[in-house]
């Protein structure tokens, strides 16, 4: 079982790790979601890289939350309030009646880690930061893997269903057979 935490300014390091040097998750590095346009077209893997280090090591609150086995970091999983994505406010897919809800992202579980059900401890972990700080709900825009064919694995950097389903999430809609949003409705933490 990983060991599940916020990432912080003294993690920046571990993301990195995550991240990589190869495959889309070194490129984008978390920023697809927050950018638009020209900004998302135009930055570079490295500008991508300094706008995640930016956020985790001098932003309000964690982008996301970490993994680990023992001192090995072994996954990531982004997750904000709804209004730190500008993709997610535009796109069609994340339409929804809960403009205050946190949504989850993206996973990032890199091969060897996976099919050890990291994902599903990041989305436990992903809950409970946003329900630290107060969210009233948490969003993400899950994969349906049952359909025909086999998915790819770089199309699963949203999450499979199932991991949001055995998280305690449910479906609110489909957009298309690939795009299912799905709401988990938290109760407020004390300490909020």
């Amino acid at each position: 079982m990983a060991e599940v935490r916020p990432a912080g300014p003294d993690s920046w390091r571990d993301v990195s790790t995550v991240m990589g040097e190869r495959g889309d998750p070194s490129r984008c590095l978390c920023q697809y979601f927050r950018l638009r346009g020209r900004a998302w077209s135009d930055a570079t893997p490295d500008e991508n890289r300094e706008a995640l280090r930016t956020q985790v090591c001098h932003g309000e609150r964690p982008p996301g939350v970490l993994a680990y086995d023992g001192d090995t970091p072994i996954g990531w999983c982004a997750v904000a309030p709804r209004t730190s994505y500008p993709r997610v406010l535009a796109s069609p897919h994340w339409r929804t009646d809960h403009p205050d809800s946190w949504v989850i992202t993206c996973f990032v579980v890199p091969v060897g880690k996976r099919r050890r059900g990291v994902a599903g401890e990041l989305a436990a972990g992903a809950v409970a930061m946003a329900r630290e700080y107060g969210a009233p709900s948490v969003e993400g825009c899950a994969v349906d893997t049952t359909l025909a064919g086999r998915t790819p694995s770089a199309d699963l950097y949203r999450g499979p269903l199932s991991v949001f389903l055995d998280a305690g999430f449910s479906e609110v809609s489909r957009t298309s057979p690939q795009w299912i949003l799905v709401r988990r409705t938290l109760r407020p933490s004390r300490r909020a």
